[in-house]
């Protein structure tokens, strides 16, 4: 059978006019694409600020809702993303999490904002000092490899830092520091005790440290008060702090107050072992009373070095404990 001009003759190749067509088509897609996604970007904060019901006054102050429904755009972007999330998915994730972060500021106190800011600035400044390689002078070298190095700084005054490395893993180090940072008077003899005496967010936290006189008393007793900032950025870990002024720590009796900042501790992972880990700390104190610049320089030297032994016989009897309960 002939077939006629208008039968199908098996897959048809377009034309150009088609071809062009099609262009025009997938172009005008892309467009309309494009527009609804940034639509999408300039409509999240609204979205979500009627989602939480915060655009009424009385229910501004509903943190919980507000958080409720950053969950549940989250939970819309993960459905919306599929197996592999595209650049416009990420992107809108990425605005969220600000807008996460903006709610979790906005349910701190005008004193615990002021709190963070303080942490985060000690941090910054601490990063930018050990950045900093030049000017430092050897105070104490260890057979072990343990190198204390200081320099002076305007405005700052004398900073020690203190180089060593550590035989267990970053991640053990944090918890003993950070985690049980309130049992650290059990096991270094410098410090009397270490109380929290409040804690903001995850980061945040601020402390009450009391200091063991020096041999001979050449140093009495110091009590600082600080807001410390503990962070982890890929592997490294840091605890930077300074000093501040907490309501519930005022100066006590029988203790000079002194001042520490900024001070920061860092820890990574060794380059030749991962098993070990590069210690690092950056300490600037301030003593306060008649003491000879001599003195405070040989006593905060020598006290980074026992810190790091302390420190060392810590993290040695916990790991024979811990391998003693694992048997």
């Amino acid at each position: 059978m002939a077939l006629s001009d208008g039968a199908i003759k098996g897959p048809k190749q377009p034309t150009v006019p088609q071809i062009l067509l099609l262009t025009r088509r997938a172009h005008i897609s892309r467009v309309v694409t494009h527009s609804s996604i940034e639509k999408t970007f300039k409509m999240l904060p609204a979205t979500f600020k009627l989602c939480a019901g915060i655009s009424y006054r009385h229910t501004r102050n509903m943190t919980g809702l507000r958080k409720n429904a950053m969950v549940a755009i989250h939970h819309e972007l993960n459905k919306l993303s599929g197996p592999g999330p595209s650049a416009w998915i990420n992107h809108i994730r990425r605005r969220s999490s600000l807008l996460s972060s903006r709610i979790a500021e906005e349910t701190y106190s005008e004193a615990e904002q002021c709190y963070v800011q303080q942490g985060q600035q000690a941090l910054q400044k601490s990063i930018s000092i050990l950045s900093d390689q030049d000017g430092w002078q050897t105070e104490i070298e260890s057979a072990n490899g343990d190198k204390v190095m200081s320099k002076v700084l305007p405005d700052i005054g004398k900073v020690f830092k203190l180089e060593v490395m550590l035989e267990q893993k970053t991640d053990e180090l944090y918890e003993e520091l950070v985690d049980n940072m309130e049992q650290m008077g059990e096991w270094n003899p410098n410090v009397k005790q270490v109380k929290i005496l409040q804690k903001i967010g995850q980061d945040t936290m601020i402390t009450h440290e009391v200091s063991a006189e020096t041999p001979g008393n050449v140093v009495g007793p110091r009590d600082f008060v600080s807001v410390r900032c503990a962070k982890r950025r890929g592997s490294t870990c840091f605890l930077a702090g300074m000093s501040t002024q907490h309501p519930g720590m005022p100066e006590q009796k029988g203790f000079v107050r002194a001042e520490n900042g900024p001070t920061c501790i860092v820890m990574r992972p060794s380059a030749e072992d991962p098993n070990k880990t590069k210690f690092t700390w950056l300490l600037n104190l301030d003593l306060k009373g008649w003491i000879p610049k001599t003195v405070i320089n040989r006593v905060l030297s020598q006290t980074q070095v026992d810190f790091a032994n302390h420190l060392r016989h810590r993290m040695a009897s916990s790991g024979g404990v811990e391998a003693a309960i694992a048997c």
